[in-house]
């Protein structure tokens, strides 16, 4: 299969800031499309259609949160996305691909409406769990091993994700307010360009630099106002060096 890949991030991936790198950013720049939107939601869009059970889970209780976010999405589209035409019962993406909008399985209608993996991260007691997700291009991780988790055990095993940058973590969840969202990005070497790829590769940092593909998320947390619940996206970049 030939690899889905985007030319350029529209950030400098080799600038990192230490962990866990999180800075503010403008509402209006939440959600992006960029050269591989086509490609990419097709993808997406077999991945949900054929592993539905790997790539989307909500958990009981979660309804609340993710109708709140597919409403959220569809008012952000309308108002900033770029080439999205909005009805009330389809959105027109891009790409040109029409999308029912079924308020009944709103993970599933979010799947198909925007490139950004969406995980939704709700407070249970002092952590934030993870309640529900739509995740077609996992990095290194499955979400049936981390849905109705906390926080820091998600995280882990992430290399330098110790117990100090953690509890920041959970306070940066603790204090994002609505319409203040923030971001950060990370950046790795793989060998295998798949947009799914749930398991890690047995390489070490060094060898990383030397591998074939640079795999690069943009990751946003915000809140969505009623529900209170944290929302996690995640925009998958995949460049050939």
């Amino acid at each position: 299969m030939t690899p889905i890949l985007q030319t350029a991030t529209p950030y400098d991936v080799t600038a990192p800031r230490p962990l866990p790198g999180i800075a503010p950013l403008d509402m209006a720049e939440w959600l992006l499309v960029d050269e591989a939107f086509a490609p990419q939601m097709a993808e997406r869009a077999r991945f949900l259609a054929e592993r539905r059970g790997d790539v989307m889970a909500v958990t009981e209780g979660a309804g609340p949160a993710t109708d709140e976010l597919l409403q959220f999405v569809l008012d952000w589209l309308r108002d900033h996305g770029t080439g999205y035409d909005i009805s009330a019962n389809e959105v027109r993406r891009p790409d040109g691909v029409r999308v029912a909008i079924d308020r009944a399985d709103p993970m599933l209608t979010l799947g198909h409406l925007v490139q950004e993996d969406l995980c939704v991260m709700e407070k249970r007691g002092d952590e934030h769990v993870l309640t529900a997700a739509v995740l077609c291009f996992p990095a290194s991780w499955r979400l049936s091993d981390k849905i109705d988790r906390p926080l820091l055990a998600i995280h882990v095993p992430v290399p330098d994700y110790d117990d100090g940058i953690a509890r920041r973590v959970q306070r940066l969840f603790d204090g994002v307010q609505p319409g203040r969202p923030l971001w950060r990005f990370n950046a790795h070497g793989y060998g295998d360009p798949a947009l799914y790829h749930p398991s890690r590769e047995n390489v070490d940092e060094a060898a990383r630099a030397r591998l074939p593909y640079l795999r690069s998320e943009r990751q946003c947390v915000l809140r969505l106002p009623q529900t209170r619940a944290c929302v996690f996206s995640i925009h998958t970049y995949i460049l050939a060096r």
